[in-house]
Parts: C-alpha cells; sequence; structure tokens
C-alpha cells in the first residue's frame, strides 16, 4: 500500500485493483494532478482503512478476489458508507454499467481508458463528495439546535410547520393557546429563524412532520 501525507482536508482518491501494474499506473496519474493517493489490492482492505476528513473517493475495478466490485458497492451502500465510486474493467458490458451507474456509481470506464476520462471523472467524484458532506454538516448543525429543544417544543415545532394555527396546536396537544405561543417562540430563539419559512425549510431537512391543517 502507498499513501501520501495527508492533511485531514485534503483530497483522498482510493484505488482498488488486484492488478499491480495497473494499480500504480492510476496511482501515478492521479498523484501527477497533485492528489493523494492510497492503493489497495482488495476490497477488504479498502474496509479496513480509516476514511478521511476531507472529500475522497473510490476507483474500484469490478473484477477483484474475493468481494468483487459490484458486490463491493452494495456492501458499502448497507454499511451507509457513501464515498463516491468510479468503476474500472477490461469485461464491461451493458447490463454490468447500467446496474453500476443506477446504483450511484459516478462513472464505469473501460479499460484501457483516456486519462483525461478518469481525471474527469475523479474530479466529478471529489466535488460530489464534498457537496454531500457540506450537507451533512448543515444537517448536523440543525439537529444539533433541534435537540435543545423540550420534547414539548419539539411537538409544537411539528405541528406549527405543518401549518396548524396556534388554536389548533392548543386543541390537538391539550394546552393553552398562550402556551402554546410561548412554546413558539422559543422554538423560533432556540432554532435562531426570524420567520415561519425559515422554520418550515429546517423541519424539510430534519424529516420533523405533524398532522397537515
Amino acid at each position: 500500500m502507498t499513501s501520501n501525507d495527508r492533511s485531514s482536508e485534503q483530497s483522498v482518491v482510493f484505488i482498488v485493483d488486484d492488478d499491480d501494474a495497473m494499480r500504480a499506473a492510476v496511482g501515478r496519474l492521479v498523484r501527477s494532478i497533485g492528489l493523494s493517493v492510497v492503493l489497495l489490492a482488495s476490497a477488504r482492505e479498502f474496509l479496513a482503512q480509516k476514511l478521511p476528513n476531507g472529500p475522497c473517493c473510490l476507483v474500484l475495478d469490478v473484477r477483484l478476489p474475493g468481494l468483487g466490485g459490484l458486490d463491493f458497492q452494495v456492501e458499502l451502500a448497507k454499511a451507509n458508507i457513501r464515498t463516491p465510486i468510479i468503476f474500472l474493467t477490461a469485461y464491461g458490458d451493458i447490463p454490468m454499467t447500467v446496474k453500476a451507474m443506477k446504483a450511484g456509481a459516478v462513472e464505469f470506464l473501460t479499460k484501457p481508458f483516456r486519462d483525461q476520462d478518469l481525471i474527469d471523472a475523479i474530479q466529478l467524484a471529489l466535488e460530489r463528495d464534498q457537496t454531500r458532506r457540506e450537507e451533512d454538516s448543515v444537517v448536523l448543525v440543525l439537529r444539533s439546535k433541534f435537540e435543545t429543544l423540550s420534547p414539548r417544543e419539539q411537538e409544537v415545532m411539528a405541528y406549527v410547520t405543518s401549518g396548524l394555527l396556534n388554536k389548533q396546536i392548543a386543541g390537538e396537544i391539550g394546552i393553552t393557546e398562550n402556551t402554546v405561543k410561548l412554546h413558539r417562540g422559543n422554538v423560533m430563539e432556540k432554532m435562531g429563524v426570524r420567520s415561519l419559512a425559515e422554520l418550515v425549510r429546517m423541519a424539510d431537512v430534519l424529516g420533523v412532520h405533524g398532522p397537515k391543517a
């Protein structure tokens, strides 16, 4: 295995191929554009790696010893490991390509491939991973704010963002309308919003829903 020094934010490309010469050649190509590389011979070796904090992607041979590339893609999805995948194969066919792409692969390249095609695919994969990480970070912040709400405030937020009026909410959960207003104000303050529209967007991101008005 070969690995460049990498900071927590540096982009990393994992290359998994049991062909030593191909693995080394792809590694040289990726390093030539200034990216950090980790070279691995099997899917299991990848699972043993600690994933970086920065953007990363996986350049994966379809035919590997043990767990093959397409099966490994399925296993990663089950484990909620969302590293973008670029497939390489010398034996590609249309059904195989369709299966990989439908399961979320960034690209499916047949050997021998153009260097620029792989570079373009890697750059796209890293951009996707960076976007996903930013979105995950936003959700984490919102979830942290939501967890500062009391159970009753969380309940009120769900009703409010579903379009119910204060009077309706009071009737639904058996409290006074003034108490609903108090909880609603606390929710707005703790979630750091000034408008109902902002709160609704947050609820959508968090998957917080109550009965529709």
